[in-house]
């Protein structure tokens, strides 16, 4: 499998609507946006799961709860299908990232929504240590889930940090 994550194009939308995994993979479509395909999934998995989570949180840890043990197989499957392991247009493990934030959050309004956005994003592009590490090292679907899973805590961690001060 090729390493240059981004030296391949993405595959069409037509090639996603075909293969369900493919679909769920590249973010219903979302990771194929450019500039910025990890920001347009983290934005469109926040706007897919909000609605859900409002509406029922048990639903929301069911859901989160199953794309965690589906996403390294949602991943895997989608790198092999391109060819490049941990290509930008995967954002799977951005959904699933702003899901974990999304639900961990210490409240549910607009300005909460909007901190978890910013701040998973902060910890994803930056990749602080040991986020960085894992992205380097760890390989397959669970590599490209790893980083995310991690930036998502780090997030929350800070989101928590700041309303223990705030509030």
């Amino acid at each position: 499998m090729k390493t240059q994550k981004n030296k391949v194009a993405a595959p069409p939308m037509k090639q996603l609507l075909r293969d369900p995994v493919q679909l769920l993979g590249f973010g219903f479509g979302s990771g194929l946006l450019s500039p910025a395909p990890g920001t347009w999934g983290t934005l469109i998995g926040l706007l897919v799961f909000l609605p859900i989570l409002l509406w029922s949180e048990s639903l929301a840890w069911l859901l989160l709860g199953l794309g965690l043990i589906a996403g390294s197989w949602i991943c895997q499957r989608s790198a092999e299908a391109i060819g490049v392991h941990d290509h930008g247009s995967i954002v799977w493990d951005e959904f699933i990232g702003i899901w974990i934030v999304l639900i961990l959050l210490p409240q549910q309004t607009w300005p909460w929504w909007l901190g978890a956005f910013v701040t998973f994003r902060l910890f994803d592009i930056v990749k602080p240590w040991p986020i960085r590490w894992l992205d380097q090292h760890l390989k397959g679907g669970f590599g490209i889930m790893a980083d995310d899973v991690l930036a998502a805590f780090f997030a929350v961690a800070l989101l928590w940090l700041v309303f223990s001060f705030a509030c």
